[in-house]
């Protein structure tokens, strides 16, 4: 058991609420099958318009007709982005571009139902009574915060995401800065000592502990997770966070 006194619980998603697989056997290939789709339909899109920028800055161009060497030709241009988003997809590049991209084609999954998240059981029951117990909960993850949203608003154990106070990406910074997280506890507006990160990656702990933060480190061992040298206390559910004096 983990004994925390503190306000805020800051979480993962991935190995950590969820399971690794699903988000590399689910959720990727889906992004990866309806690429083609999604660019055909939306790439004059203001979304899609704001994501080639970013993709373009993302590779050292100051915009997106400097990468696209001021071609007009749609074809050409869709294929530049496409390539690229599938070369990031491929070495699984944690770049907020793709990220974007990725959010926008799971949207169409989540909306139609083919796609719904798994989060593990201990989850949902753990979250709400953290929430009743006056915890301010937030998610931090590679993930984008549209993404993130529809994650935990269509979950297999139903609409999560009232229960979270706030989101936060790779736009807040890298996960495994002391710096990203002196920011998320200056939006919690608490000291950095009054929130729990809870993690499968140690490294990303160690930036966490760095900053101030309490932390803990989440081993599931359904999902695979290797052994990891950690200075962290771990758990491999919820239901070993034990809260008091809230």
């Amino acid at each position: 058991m983990i004994n925390f006194s503190g306000r805020g619980i800051l979480l993962d998603i991935e190995g950590t609420t969820s399971s690794v697989s699903f988000v590399y056997d689910v959720m990727f290939p889906f992004a990866r099958r309806e690429l083609e789709t999604y660019l055909d339909e939306q790439f004059q899109s203001q979304e899609m318009l704001q994501a080639r920028e970013t993709i373009a800055r993302d590779i050292g161009f100051a915009s997106f007709d400097e990468w696209s060497d001021g071609s007009t030709d749609e074809r050409q241009q869709k294929q530049l982005v496409r390539d690229e988003i599938v070369r990031l997809m491929d070495g699984d590049v944690k770049a907020t571009s793709l990220k974007q991209v990725q959010g926008y084609i799971w949207r169409t999954g989540f909306h139609s139902g083919e796609l719904k998240s798994h989060v593990y059981d201990d989850v949902p029951p753990a979250i709400r009574s953290w929430s009743a117990a006056g915890q301010d909960i937030r998610i931090y993850s590679s993930g984008s915060v549209g993404a993130q949203m529809l994650f935990f608003g269509h979950t297999i154990h139903g609409d999560l995401l009232p229960l979270f106070g706030g989101h936060y990406d790779t736009t807040t910074g890298a996960k495994q800065e002391p710096a990203s997280y002196v920011k998320i506890a200056g939006e919690f507006a608490f000291a950095p000592a009054e929130i729990l990160f809870i993690s499968d990656v140690a490294d990303e702990l160690d930036a966490a502990i760095s900053a101030g933060m309490r932390t803990a480190l989440c081993v599931r061992p359904t999902d695979g997770a290797p052994a990891q040298n950690s200075q962290h206390p771990e758990i491999t559910d919820f239901s070993q966070i034990n809260l008091f004096d809230c």
